[in-house]
C-alpha cells in the first residue's frame, strides 16, 4: 500500500459528496486530477471503493469503511500539526459554527480578524437552514450558532451580534402596493416565501399571523438568492432581511415598500450549550467577541443604520 494523504483526503472528499465535480470543487482540484487519483487509490485494493451506476457514483460499503478509516489518519495528521503549532506558543484547533442561510452576510466580518491573528485555526461553518442549525447546536457538532430567532433549546447562553431588520421589497418596475389597511396591500401581492425550516420564512410567517393578513397566492422558494431574483425578475414581493439586500439596494434593483407596520426587529444572536465545555480556540473567539463586537458593527455595518 502507497496511497497518499491527498488520495485519503480526495476519497474521503468524494464519500461525503457523492460527486467527483463536487469534490474537485471543494478541494480547488480540476475534475481530471481528483479522478486520476480516485483511479490510483482505488487500484491498491482487491475489492471495488466505488461503482458507477448511470452517470453516479456511489461508495461501496468497503469503501464507507475506508472513508472512516480515511478521516481518522487526516484528523490525526492535525492533531499533530496542532500540536507542533502548540508547541510554538500559537493558538490551534477548529472553530466550529453553524449559521443559517443569511448569516452568511453577518458572520465573515465577525471572523475575519480573529482567523487572521490566528492563523494556526481551522474554520469549519455550516451555512444551512434554522432547522439544520439548530440540530447541529443540539448535537453537540458546532461551538456557536448564528441565528436571529430565539432557539426553542435548553440552557442555552447568548450573545446579541446586531439587530436584524426585515422589509416588504420588490422591483422598482412593480407598481407600488396601495391600501388603507395592510391586509388590503397583501392581498394584491404575490408573495414569496423561503422553504419551511427557514427562519425568515418563520419570521414572515409570524407577522402574517400576528397581523390577520389574507394571502390570496405565494410561491415558494429553497433560497435567499432565489427569492432575490425572483424579486429582481418581478415576480412578486416578499418580506427580507436587510443584511442580504445590500447590493440590490444600492444598484436599484430592489427597493423597500414603506408599510408603518414594517420592519420587523429581532436580533442576531451567537449561541452556544452552557454546559459545554469550550476548546480553548473557543474561548479566544468569545473573548474577542467581547472586546471587538461593538467595533467591527461600527466600521462593517455603518451603512446598514441608514435604512433604521
Amino acid at each position: 500500500m502507497k496511497y497518499t494523504l491527498n488520495q485519503l483526503q480526495i476519497f474521503l472528499k468524494i464519500a461525503e459528496t457523492g460527486s467527483v465535480t463536487q469534490a474537485a470543487k471543494d478541494l480547488h482540484l480540476t475534475q481530471p486530477a481528483v479522478s486520476i487519483q480516485l483511479k490510483n487509490f482505488q487500484d491498491q485494493f482487491d475489492i471495488p471503493l466505488t461503482e458507477i451506476i448511470g452517470r453516479r457514483i456511489f461508495v461501496t460499503d468497503f469503501g464507507k469503511e475506508v472513508a472512516v478509516s480515511a478521516e481518522s489518519i487526516l484528523n490525526q495528521v492535525h492533531n499533530i500539526q496542532y500540536k507542533e503549532e502548540a508547541f510554538k506558543g500559537l493558538l490551534t484547533g477548529k472553530l466550529k459554527i453553524s449559521t443559517v442561510s443569511t448569516g452568511k452576510y453577518v458572520m465573515p466580518y465577525f471572523l475575519v480578524d480573529f482567523i487572521k491573528a490566528h492563523p494556526g485555526i481551522d474554520l469549519v461553518m455550516d451555512v444551512t437552514n434554522k432547522t439544520k442549525v439548530l440540530q447541529n447546536l443540539e448535537n453537540n457538532d458546532v461551538d456557536f450558532a448564528l441565528v436571529f430567532i430565539n432557539p426553542e433549546i435548553q440552557n442555552l447562553e447568548s450573545m446579541d451580534v446586531l439587530k436584524n431588520r426585515l422589509y416588504l421589497v420588490g422591483s422598482p418596475n412593480l407598481p407600488i402596493p396601495s391600501g388603507k389597511t395592510i391586509d388590503s396591500v397583501f392581498k394584491k401581492l404575490p408573495l414569496i416565501y423561503r422553504e419551511k425550516g427557514s427562519g425568515t420564512r418563520q419570521i414572515m410567517e409570524n407577522f402574517i399571523e400576528q397581523n390577520n393578513i389574507s394571502i390570496t397566492k405565494k410561491f415558494e422558494l429553497s433560497s435567499n438568492e432565489a427569492v432575490k431574483q425572483s424579486l429582481i425578475a418581478g415576480l412578486g414581493y416578499s418580506i427580507m432581511p436587510l443584511i442580504g439586500i445590500k447590493n440590490e439596494l444600492q444598484n436599484k434593483d430592489l427597493h423597500i415598500i414603506p408599510l408603518p407596520e414594517l420592519p420587523i426587529v429581532t436580533s442576531w444572536k451567537l449561541v452556544w450549550l452552557k454546559e459545554k465545555k469550550q476548546s480553548p480556540v473557543a474561548k479566544a473567539y468569545l473573548e474577542f467577541m467581547k472586546l471587538e463586537m461593538q467595533t467591527i458593527v461600527q466600521t462593517k455595518f455603518a451603512w446598514y443604520e441608514s435604512y433604521v
